[in-house]
């Protein structure tokens, strides 16, 4: 299994496995429809948002996929660069699960991470993605409050 960034001309590639991916997640259906918005976001965040995506490739087959959004804060003593990261849209299509190709993914993502100076990552988990997290070392965490606005 070959880990691979991703460049702008993936982009059909990783609309595709997204939208894939929101599916499953979310249970929906294959004619679930998806908002304009949520398309013309999604493909702006892959060509110009600040963040590492990642496919597993078997072959000309993508296996998996996986974002690390980069986040700079205010330094803190605890996070002296002030760089942050949080890990979302692992997924790993049904013909390839159980063999380690999320581990993968997150580990170059992880190592990413580390060579640009972040500090912290956070990610939300699903309760199938869970394990693979505690082992990678993520803890879980109930400090954090937030606000939808």
């Amino acid at each position: 299994m070959e880990i691979k960034k991703t460049t702008p001309n993936d982009i059909e590639n990783l609309m595709e496995i997204r939208l894939e991916m929101l599916r499953v997640v979310n249970n929906l259906n294959d004619g679930e429809i998806f908002s304009d918005k949520l398309i013309e976001c999604s493909r702006e965040y892959f060509l110009h948002g600040d963040q590492t995506t990642v496919f597993a490739m078997e072959g000309d087959k993508i296996a998996g996929c996986a974002t690390l959004s980069y986040i700079t804060i205010m330094p803190t003593f605890d996070h002296p660069t002030g760089k942050r990261a949080h890990l979302m849209n692992v997924y790993t299509r049904e013909a390839f699960r159980r063999r380690g190709v999320g581990r993968q993914m997150v580990q170059f993502l992880i190592d990413e991470a580390k060579s640009r100076g972040v500090t912290e990552i956070s990610l939300d988990a699903t309760q199938m993605g869970h394990p693979l997290y505690k082992s990678l070392g993520f803890n879980d965490n109930s400090e954090g409050m937030n606000l939808s606005i």
